[in-house]
This record gives structure tokens, sequence and C-alpha cells, in this order.
């Protein structure tokens, strides 16, 4: 036993120094009293060794639990194998026949009230050098919706970064430096009990500064949402995404594998285990302006996440990780503000339709015309003074999917120092300049990296082939109209401290 407290308390040191964790626990010690987030979620020597020592034997709890759910009842078996099904069989007969039947029924969790208090402002002291804001709405379980998926349209539209979302009105502002949205994969944000939806900004120096603004601007977008009611065409993307996924899923671990279908398995019916994640096969509108109800002040949870928060010595403890945080309430003025914007900031608007996913996923390979595809080494197919470009044909995989590689040379982007940090600096803020485009790209499964190597700037777009010669047109486009201001170098300085 004193073994197994040492390893529960090596595990817990290891996450001590996580601003993600110690959030986490902050949310939990800050819940409703009685609710079943209002625990330490992780437990160490202490906490064990504090329960010993009021006469509980950790022993006979651990046995008691076992006893009533590690049973055939509640419990999913996926086995992956190049044996025969019959012989796979016999093993899980062999190896599982002790294993107790046990009650079908999933244990159920008595729950009444709200997690958090409304109205309050949560500010943590973080062990890293980061300013994050964290906006977080309670959402009923959402489990027996998962046709729908109304949760990630939502998300899809508030952490998006092209031009009209939030993420592109706070970085021009230079006030965010990345933005994500949506319900996590952990127990505490997507359970029995609730779906916690949150919108995490990473913020600059002056985005601190703005806190309020941000969240009057999240409350404007909420209302942009409300007015144009849900988008079937943004549904019907987010459909042929998840559809493409799941055809060209690329092959993965099958320890890995076999343990995400088993966890499906507690989740969804045998006929959608394999898909159910991809699938989004019921377009509700209804559903969505339901869960967009849920996204209201007397339901919204704000932290912020920063080491130059705690300034002042009115401060509280966490007491399991120590963590130094300050309970505030949010001024009612503020409040009625959010509650109806009066206007909502013309940047703001929905996406545009996404003209990079893809609708060809023919296999050139398989076209006599595309010369042979198996030759040992690439084709010279461009030979010019100033450009060289080979081409080889895939016909191992056959998979309707692209790589292309560019290698540039800066003449005297390398020369000296001088020219060296400039042309880091170019290409910094080149990517900065194209983010809106390459995000784009990325939500339709196209990629793209620009880096450099020696003297020479690499880039790379791959992905489904389809629509690559347009990213690849665009972002060729850009590089070369580019012009850097001083605004967005700014930003990247304090981001780079270039």
């Amino acid at each position: 036993m004193e073994r197994e407290l040492l390893a529960v308390d090596s595990e817990f040191n290891q996450i001590l120094q996580s601003d993600a964790c110690r959030l986490q626990q902050l949310q939990c010690h800050t819940s409703a009293v009685g609710h079943p987030f209002n625990r330490f979620f992780c437990g160490n020597q202490k906490s064990l060794v504090d329960a010993m020592e009021k006469g509980i034997n950790l022993r006979d709890q651990i046995l008691k639990w076992y006893r009533e759910y590690y049973n055939g009842g509640l419990m999913k078996l996926v086995v992956i194998g190049g044996e025969s099904l019959d012989i796979l069989e016999s093993w899980v007969v062999e190896l599982f026949t002790n294993v107790s039947k046990g009650p079908l029924v999933k244990p159920k969790f008595q729950v009444e009230g709200p997690i958090w208090k409304a109205g309050k402002l949560y500010k943590l002291e973080a062990i890293k050098d980061v300013h994050i804001l964290n906006i977080a709405w309670t959402l009923p379980c959402l489990r027996q919706d998962y046709l729908k998926k109304s949760e990630d349209y939502l998300a899809h539209l508030l952490g998006h970064e092209g031009r009209g979302s939030l993420y592109a009105f706070f970085k021009a502002r230079g006030w965010a430096t990345s933005l994500s949205a949506g319900v996590g994969d952990e127990g505490m944000h997507q359970s029995s009990i609730a779906y916690i939806f949150g919108i995490s900004i990473h913020l600059t120096d002056s985005g601190l500064e703005k806190i309020f603004d941000i969240i009057g601007f999240v409350y404007q977008y909420l209302k942009l949402l409300r007015q144009v009611s849900p988008q079937q065409w943004i549904f019907k993307e987010l459909q042929d995404i998840g559809n493409m996924d799941f055809r060209f899923a690329e092959e993965q671990p099958q320890d890995d594998y076999a343990a995400q279908l088993a966890e499906n398995l507690l989740v969804y019916p045998a006929e959608h285990v394999i898909y159910a994640d991809y699938l989004y096969e019921v377009w509700d509108e209804d559903m969505i302006k339901l869960i967009l109800g849920f996204f209201t002040l007397e339901n919204m949870r704000i932290d912020v996440v920063s080491k130059s928060i705690v300034q002042s010595q009115d401060y509280q403890l966490e007491p399991w990780f120590g963590s130094r945080y300050i309970e505030e309430d949010i001024p009612h003025s503020l409040m009625d503000l959010w509650r109806d914007p009066p206007d909502v900031d013309v940047s703001l608007h929905l996406p545009l339709t996404n003209d990079f996913i893809p609708c060809d996923f023919s296999i050139h390979a398989d076209s006599p015309n595309n010369g042979p595809a198996d030759t040992a080494s690439p084709r010279c197919i461009v030979d010019e003074p100033l450009m060289k470009f080979w081409y080889k044909l895939d016909g191992t995989f056959k998979v309707p999917r692209a790589n292309t590689y560019f290698c540039i040379n800066l003449k005297g982007g390398y020369n000296d120092v001088k020219n060296c940090l400039l042309t880091e600096l170019f290409i910094i803020l080149l990517k900065d300049e194209m983010n809106e485009l390459i995000y784009q790209a990325s939500v339709a499964k196209l990629e793209t990296a620009v880096y450099v190597v020696g003297d020479k700037l690499q880039l790379k777009v791959y992905g489904f082939n389809d629509k690559i010669s347009i990213l690849l047109s665009r972002v060729l486009v850009t590089a070369k109209t580019f012009l850097p201001t001083s605004n967005r170098f700014k930003v990247n300085n304090a981001v780079y401290s270039l």
C-alpha cells in the first residue's frame, strides 16, 4: 500500500506545475458544495493519508469499488488481431470467463442547481508566463444527440480563425495570439452530469487589459448567431469533412484503436461505434437554438490565468495545488451590457463558404494517361535556369492525397547577422499574414508549412489533391504581395520576444 501511495503522489507532482491542471482544480474547488465536481480531482499522498487518519480503510474501499464497478455489465471489450475470429473468440472466453456479469445499470449522480456561482470572475496566478482567458458555459449532457453534433456546429463558428471570426477580430487589434472553442474530451468537460463548453483565448499584454471588452465582443458574436439563425450549409460542410475524414482515415496503432473503440462502446450503440465521432447525420436547427439558449451570463464562468494577476495581498489559496487566486464580482453595468449588446460590430460575421473542401477523390494512378506510377525516382518535368520541378506518381498507397515541396533559395538572406534576422522576421510575419488562409484550408484537411532549412525557404503544401493547386496559388500570391506592418510586428515582437 505504501508503494502505491508514493506512485499516486508521484503522478500528482508531475502535474503540480501545470497551469491547466491548476485551473481545473480551482474550478473544482470553487464549484457548489455537494456537487460531484466539488472535490480534489486527482488525489495525492496527503489526501490518502488524511483519509486513513479519519479511519477510512483504503484497501476495503478499493475492493468495494472493484466489486461494484469492475463487472461485465459495465465493461466493454474490443479485441483486434490478425488471427481468425474463432481464435480471437476462444481467447476472450479463456481470459475473461471469470469476470462477473454484474448489473447493466450505469451509476447515476444526483445533481441539483448550477455548478458555479454566477457573476464571478476568477483570477488565477499562473506558473508559466502566459495570459489566458477562459469562458465556460454549462450544457446538458448531449451524448444521446451525437448524430446532430450541435455543440460541434457552435464550436466550429466560435473557434473559427477566418475572416469575420472572433479570433480574426481580436488578432487584428493585437489582443490575442490563439483561440479555441468547444467541449473538451476530459471527463469533467464531457460527462453524464453536464457538457462544459469553453472558449480559451491566449492573450497579449494589451489583450489582458481588455478582458471585459473581449467578453463583450464574444456576446456580440453570440447575438449574431441568434440573429442569423443556424445555417444548414455550414452543417453540410462539417458533414462532408466528417465523411471525408472517416473514408480516408489513416491507420493508427492497433492498441490505441482498440482502446478508442472500447471507450466508444460505452456511449454509442454498436452500429455506430466505428463511425460515430465522424457522423453529422441529423440537421436540427431547433437543437442548435436550444443549446445557444445556455450561453447566458447566469450560466457563465470566467477564469483569467496570468502570472501578473495576483498583485495584492487579498488573495485566497486553493488547498491542494497551493494556487493563489482572487474571486471578484463582475460589475452589474457590464453584465447588463453583455446580456443584450446594442450592436454587433460590422467586422463580425459568419465564415465564408470553404472552397478548399475537396469534391474529386479519383485516383490518378489508375489513369493510363498519367504515366508510370512505380518508377524508382521522381521525373523532372520542368527544367529551366531558375526552376526545376520533379514529380512522382504514387502507385502504392493509391489515396487522393498529394505532397508538394518547394525549396526556394534566399539569395543574400543569410549573408550577415542583420540579413539573417530580417529574413527570420519576414517569415514570422508572413506566416502571421497567411493565418486566415491556412486555417480555412486546414479545416478542409489541406495543410501548409513554411520553415527555413539552411539558407533556403521550404514550403510544404499537402493534403487532398483536388484543391491543392488553389491553395498553393493563394499562398504564393500572398507571399509575393505581402508587406509587413508595424502593428503586426509589435504583436509578434511580444509573442516571440523579437
